[in-house]
């Protein structure tokens, strides 16, 4: 195959738009992002569980001080009525009896007001971890929103890099012989190496040393000739860095 240094030289240019662009698509579709993106919805997902079971906790506290709060007035309102009979009462036996019912009325309130104190502190307690548990999550949440909208971003920009990174190989492409070019695509579609510059003997395609009678039949060919690297396959571009 013949074609001109030129064209040779050409497809060094398109390779490395080849490779910005292998760049370009991974940032388009793998953000550096991603990783703590996915990682904080695991924990934000783990936290809202921690929020569920603490937010139960502080509805039963505030339920059981609610129950409480009703028995107090409740005992309240009958010690109250039964001072009102007390009052009135001319029996001394309905007196004691209304007064002994008193009595233990007052030590019922008394303990049912200890049991509000504990469980008021308690539904103190199981606010603040309430809290901090929220704190939490908005603390990953925004994180995981800014981090987000940074993954977005570079992703756009990925992809108007692309854009503009195909329309720059399309044009270069244009000006490479067909031949030349289907030989580049063909061994590039191969997983492998489409070309490499030959420089001080060494193929960067593949960054090996060119054995001596390799490099000898490199300088027997003509300047349109086209090479290709003995251990990698690539076509062989020789430039005045290759040191023949």
């Amino acid at each position: 195959m013949k074609a001109t240094p030129e064209n040779q030289r050409t497809l060094l240019e398109i390779a490395e738009l080849d490779r910005r662009l292998q760049q370009a698509e991974r940032a388009r579709t793998q953000p550096a992002q991603g990783a703590r993106i996915n990682e904080l919805a695991a924990v934000r997902k783990q936290q809202l569980a921690e929020l569920t079971s603490l937010a139960g906790a502080l509805d039963d506290a505030r339920a059981e001080l609610k129950r409480l709060e009703s028995d107090v007035t409740l005992a309240t309102q009958r010690r109250d009525r039964d001072g009102e009979r007390l009052t009135s009462a001319t029996d001394p036996k309905q007196a004691q009896a209304l007064e002994n019912e008193i009595d233990s009325l007052t030590r019922r309130i008394s303990m049912l007001e200890d049991s509000e104190l504990e469980v008021m502190g308690r539904v103190e307690e199981a606010q603040a971890a309430v809290d901090a548990q929220q704190a939490l999550i908005d603390q990953t949440q925004s994180e995981g929103a800014a981090l987000t909208a940074a993954a977005k971003a570079e992703m756009a920009a990925a992809a108007t890099e692309s854009e503009h990174l195909t329309r720059d190989r399309a044009a270069l492409a244009g000006t490479v012989a067909a031949d030349l070019m289907a030989e580049f695509e063909r061994r590039s579609a191969r997983g492998g190496i489409g070309v490499g510059l030959l420089r001080r003997g060494v193929c960067e395609g593949c960054r090996m040393v060119l054995a001596g009678t390799d490099l000898t039949e490199v300088r027997k060919a003509a300047a349109d000739d086209v090479l290709f690297c003995p251990e990698c396959g690539a076509i062989l571009v020789r430039t005045e860095e290759s040191g023949l």
